[in-house]
């Protein structure tokens, strides 16, 4: 290929490069296979790497990251990036709409433009001629550190500007951020692997921005989210702040989906209620709505105080961390034996809940803290997420503070706690013998993905324990209508209702029984493959550790769990009381060759009526199917029941197969789909 040819290619592939990048990170509709985009982006640098002269600072390779930087180099804001002032009530809120209005016409009409307050780090982009070529903090707001490096390498942030219409120089402003998934993978990684935990996902994206080496940036999961233009100089461009924001998409950047214009303060105040509902459910953390007038000429009108705008103001959520004194360290043990330690607090309110314990997690978290009763701690608590000491503040540590001993005896039944090589979890040996560990593996025996037991909740289960009525999982198909319906909860109709659920719950299916056993790293995807691979369960009873590591995700310390498991005598004794019992399931083939939906990804949406989605899911999957939860461009075929939504929507907009519930019953008949 000649020069000309070889320049021409490489235009083009960055040209599809930038506007696959825009189609998966800003609009979050990829148009390609992530191997077709890698294959493109390997062609893409062995050109740029034949061709070293022909590298550009807009072409996606910038994005892998520079060689490391001595320091970072200050930059002065031309239009200062000003902070906003807070409200933390509707009082506050309404006053400040009632200053907002004194100041203009009497009668004028103000629209308002809604955004969520993304808890990040303030950044301003400048372009030139449509290419990116300055990135920098917020620092002080009128001088910060030049991180182009690093911006460089987040792929929610255009290296050229779409279209054409874009000035010839314009500054973006936007928070970069860590969402929580991206968050919760890094730290998880950091723990394995002794390196770096961050407290929260701001403190995270503030110490990604801050690497001299951009190559680490490039290695974390940031995004950026604009929020406005810092000058705007043609005033044909846009009128209102929405609208700007608006060319901004277009021109490549993501902006915020939860965007609102209402036309009131009441309007404000419905939108704040309506997201701080939604707040936990989000991708992302927030910490409050921004409000904005929305018309560029009241803003005009409106300025600015010393450090804010009067036209924009920040109403804050209630705090997701607080600082509050660590009193005592308490120790629970969960069904597998697992010896957690619990902080126990001063009361504090935080995430909207008053909050007294925590989750300390492990001994090694202990340590990776240096957390000691009485200290003063930061806890956290987002949404439903169990609250967890997440730092120490030792500026306010007393001299009375002492440190946590691990017990070596368990705390409910005396055992010895052991703590296997490698692992970080204190155990009690004590096995089934042990009260805690019985409660809570009855339990998971009757829960939803086990045994589903209608009706046996967590307070039936501890008082039939503590009655003396089930020592074992075995027992509960002992119990009989007269022995409960005299207990406190129940009644005669709870009675019959829970016996009947009990007789129903013996009809399951291997993979179900295998993951209510509760056996330590065993959960419902492995207890799959356990019974794909045995066929049966005394063909898996018998199997030796060597034999086990054979079957699909099993390794070396899942083989070890299994095996012990069926070892014990006594877990060999509940087992053949099961069966004794009733609990049964259909006999199954053992797995041999090519699974006929082996590779294969499907959805289920909509109600089935012969079936539940849970039921049709197993069946799937006994016959190699991977069951997903969203449709994509991959998915091979989606089963559409009554009243299927958006998925099926957008199954038929990417001419992916369809299958009404009859077609899935087909497929299961022709297939030898039961489980």
């Amino acid at each position: 290929m000649s020069d000309s040819s070889l320049r021409e290619r490489l235009t083009a592939l960055r040209d599809q490069l930038h506007h696959h990048s825009y189609q998966y990170y800003v609009l979050d509709a990829p148009q390609i296979p992530d191997a077709e985009y890698d294959r493109l982006f390997n062609e893409l640098l062995s050109i740029e790497k034949a061709h070293p002269e022909w590298q550009s600072a807009d072409s996606p390779s910038q994005r892998v990251g520079a060689a490391p930087l001595p320091a970072f180099s200050q930059v002065r804001h031309e239009t200062p990036m000003l902070s906003l002032d807070n409200v933390f009530s509707e009082q506050e809120l309404l006053d400040f709409d009632r200053r907002l209005k004194s100041r203009l016409e009497e009668g004028v009409a103000v629209s308002y433009a809604c955004e969520p307050k993304l808890d990040g780090i303030a950044v301003s982009l400048l372009y030139v001629d449509g290419v990116l070529i300055r990135g920098a903090t917020r620092g002080d707001g009128r001088v910060g550190e030049d991180i182009t490096q690093n911006v460089k390498t987040i792929t929610s942030i255009p290296l050229r500007l779409r279209g054409n219409d874009w000035p010839d120089e314009l500054e973006v402003r936007g928070e970069i951020y860590m969402p929580r998934a991206g968050f919760e993978r890094i730290n998880a990684l950091g723990r394995d692997t002794d390196g770096k935990v961050f407290v929260n996902p701001r403190n995270a994206a503030a110490g990604s921005l801050r690497q001299l080496d951009s190559r680490i940036t490039a290695k974390r999961p940031l995004e950026m989210s604009c929020y406005g233009i810092a000058q705007q100089e043609d005033e044909s461009l846009f009128a209102t702040h929405s609208e700007g924001l608006q060319r901004l998409r277009e021109w490549g950047f993501l902006v915020s989906p939860e965007l609102r214009v209402v036309d009131s303060i009441a309007g404000c105040l419905a939108y704040y209620q309506d997201l701080l509902a939604r707040r936990d459910a989000l991708a992302y953390d927030i910490d409050g709505i921004v409000f904005k007038v929305d018309s560029l000429a009241l803003q005009g009108q409106l300025g600015f105080v010393s450090r804010a705008p009067r036209w924009a103001i920040a109403h804050k959520f209630p705090a997701q961390e607080e600082i509050t004194l660590l009193r005592d360290v308490e120790f629970q043990v969960g069904r597998t034996g697992a010896v957690t330690p619990v902080a126990k607090l001063e009361p504090v309110f935080v995430g909207g809940v008053t909050v007294s314990n925590a989750s300390l997690h492990n001994f090694d978290e202990i340590e990776r803290l240096g957390v000691m009763v009485g200290d003063y701690v930061i806890v956290r608590r987002a949404g439903d997420v169990i609250p967890q000491v997440v730092q120490v503040v030792l500026d306010c540590r007393p001299e009375n503070a002492t440190s946590i001993i691990a017990p070596e005896d368990c705390p409910v039944c005396g055992s010895a706690l052991e703590r296997a090589p490698g692992e970080a979890v204190l155990r009690c040996s004590g096995g089934l013998v042990c009260g805690a560990q019985r409660k809570e593996a009855i339990k998971h025996f009757a829960s939803r993905k086990a045994m589903d037991i209608d009706g046996l909740g967590d307070k039936l289960v501890e008082q039939f324990v503590d009655a003396g009525l089930i020592e074992t999982v075995a027992d509960l198909y002992l119990l009989k209508v007269e022995t409960i319906a005299d207990l406190e909860r129940m009644g005669q109709k709870s009675a019959e209702n829970l016996i009947a659920a009990l007789e129903k719950s013996k009809a399951t299916t291997l993979p179900r029984f295998l993951y209510s056993l509760g056996i330590r790293e065993v959960g419902e995807a492995t207890a799959l493959n356990l019974a794909r691979h045995f066929g049966g369960l005394a063909e898996l009873m018998a199997a030796t550790e060597e034999m086990l590591v054979e079957v699909e995700d099993v390794g070396p310390i899942v083989a070890s769990h299994v095996h012990a498991f069926f070892a014990t005598e006594f877990n060999r004794e509940v087992v053949a009381q099961l069966s004794d019992r009733g609990v049964n399931w259909p006999a199954a083939q053992k797995q041999g060759g090519e699974q006929p939906l082996a590779g294969q990804a499907w959805v289920l949406t909509g109600n089935l009526e012969s079936m539940t989605r849970s039921e049709a899911k197993e069946k799937l999957q006994a016959l190699g199917a991977k069951v997903a939860g969203s449709v994509s461009a991959k998915t091979d075929c989606v089963v559409a029941g009554a009243s299927a939504g958006s998925k099926l929507a957008k199954a038929e907009a990417l001419g992916v197969r369809v299958l009404d519930e009859q077609g899935l019953l087909a497929v299961f008949a022709s297939e030898g789909g039961a489980v």
